[in-house]
């Protein structure tokens, strides 16, 4: 019987720091909102590894995740050099997705440059079609959703795009006032 090594998980998962890259910066002078992905999914790779969804898990199991929705917010510029970290909070998963809360945050005074919310899928590489997450991936990820829910819901989750009401938009300038 093989023994199982029981696995830990910090919450949220925090990836290692990463630096704004030169040629990411736009004619505006900060980070141009493509590269932003680029971060997340960094960290969306080095966040679920974890649990055993990393490019070993492709290779031997012939199997990935793939992004199905993303929903990003932009709230503070990055410029040049500047470095980074990603938190990831999986918010739910079923036997065959992914639902995943992400903020990247200034490495050295921790205020946060953007969010996303995402919502992979599992998918079988040999048919490209979506398939149920073996067991003991979904044990493991049973685990870090088990961790991660001791954190409190983002306010961010199920956020649609559109012009706040006046109300809202009263709201949000109190809360950002100090």
């Amino acid at each position: 019987m093989e023994k199982r090594t029981p696995v830990f998980f910090f919450a949220p998962f925090v990836s290692s720091t990463m630096r704004v890259e030169p040629a990411w910066i736009d004619y505006n002078g900060h980070m141009n909102m493509a590269y932003y992905h680029v971060l997340f999914d960094r960290a969306v790779e080095e966040g679920f590894s974890l649990v055993g969804l990393g490019h070993d898990y492709l290779e031997k199991r012939k199997a990935s995740f793939f992004a199905a929705e993303v929903h990003t917010v932009y709230k503070r510029e990055l410029k040049m050099h500047d470095r980074v970290r990603v938190t990831l909070q999986l918010v739910d998963f079923d036997e065959k997705r992914l639902h995943y809360y992400m903020e990247i945050r200034h490495a050295g005074e921790g205020w946060v440059s953007a969010t996303m919310e995402g919502l992979s899928l599992h998918v079988d590489m040999e048919t490209r079609k979506v398939c149920p997450f073996p067991d003991d991936i979904a044990a493991n990820l049973a685990v870090m959703k088990t961790t991660h829910s001791r954190l409190a819901k983002p306010s961010e989750l199920g956020r649609s795009v559109g012009i706040p009401s006046k109300a809202e938009t009263g709201l949000l300038a109190s809360s950002t006032r100090h």
